[in-house]
């Protein structure tokens, strides 16, 4: 039979080298030193407590909200993963870069040697490269989505993987094609030539693609800065249910790619083609882009969404609002 003051003395010996340890932040030679015990001595007590239920850990954060709306926005959609970026200024180029430091975190908490990374352009993934940091280098390959637009320094893809895959170490693949053809026909023909076909293949394989989400709506709107429109031709697209834009394909409110002209002369990978690669992570930054996203969450393009808290909570809608206002 077990002697009760014995068990009294093991347990009272483990809470003081749980007390030493988790409380007072000793290593475990330290604690062997005070109580006189070897350190396999210290580690086994240790065990001991896991396994008798005396160590609870109680982790909290004064950002616990974002990680309720991160849970909410993966319990509530396709997404696998969710980041959500603390809104810390009205200013809204203060908050792409809050999102864009967030993004960039994620991604190389995500690469890995060998990897292909496909990109959009955009003001979000420009932002990501923007907050790049890595003291290692990595063999990764960076390759557009679609074709290119010259003009603002965001809007050109092939300079934001080359400013990309410069800062990860690794190298760079171009498309040597624009981003809106003359035609149909013309379309298909560039999407066959080798060099552009060959990255496109690469893309649609991509380990990890990393996509903007576009709003239709006139103010910020970065759609607008890859093709311009008079404002009859914007009011037409509202008309005809158009509510945001990925990989430059303007898509409906149910996530499906619009019955729009434009669409059929897109050198790009289309939305559909972004299920092979392995993780598609989103980034979005301001409110106007919540409708935006959840027709890319209703078309289930993406696995992760990175996005700055305002933005989030009207994704979600009012109820979260409503606490988070409280």
């Amino acid at each position: 039979m077990t002697n009760p003051n014995e068990n009294y003395e093991l347990v009272r010996q483990i809470h003081t080298v749980l007390v030493l340890h988790f409380i007072e932040g000793l290593k475990q030679s330290e604690i062997a030193t005070r109580l006189n015990l070897s350190t396999s001595k210290v580690n086994r007590l240790i065990a001991q407590g896991r396994k008798l239920g005396m160590i609870k850990i109680d982790i909290e954060s004064r950002f616990q909200r974002l990680t309720d709306y991160e849970a909410k926005l993966v319990e509530t959609t396709s997404l696998t993963a969710a980041m959500v970026t603390p809104t810390v200024s009205d200013n809204p180029d203060t908050t792409l870069q809050q999102v864009g430091r967030a993004a960039a975190n994620l991604l190389l908490e995500t690469i890995r040697d060998g990897d292909v990374i496909a990109i959009t352009g955009g003001k979000t993934v420009s932002a990501i490269v923007d907050n790049l940091t890595t003291e290692q280098g990595f063999d990764v390959t960076v390759v557009p989505l679609t074709g290119g637009v010259q003009g603002k320094y965001f809007t050109d893809v092939n300079h934001l993987a080359t400013q990309l895959a410069s800062r990860l170490g690794g190298k760079a693949m171009l498309v040597h094609a624009p981003l809106f053809a003359e035609s149909a026909a013309q379309r298909d023909m560039l999407c066959q030539v080798g060099s552009v076909r060959e990255v496109f293949d690469l893309a649609r394989k991509a380990n990890i693609a990393l996509v903007g989400i576009g709003s239709t709506e006139p103010a910020g709107s970065s759609y607008y800065d890859l093709n311009p429109v008079p404002e009859a031709d914007r009011k037409m697209l509202i008309g005809m249910g158009v509510v945001g834009e990925l990989l430059a394909h303007l898509i409906r409110d149910d996530g499906a790619v619009a019955n729009y002209a434009l669409n059929t002369r897109l050198v790009a990978v289309a939305p559909s083609e972004l299920a092979a690669c392995g993780q598609v992570i989103g980034i979005a930054s301001g409110i106007e882009k919540a409708q935006p996203i959840r027709a890319v969450l209703n078309g289930n393009y993406l696995n992760a969404l990175v996005v700055d808290e305002e933005t989030a909570l009207t994704v979600l809608g009012s109820e979260e609002r409503s606490d988070h206002d409280a």
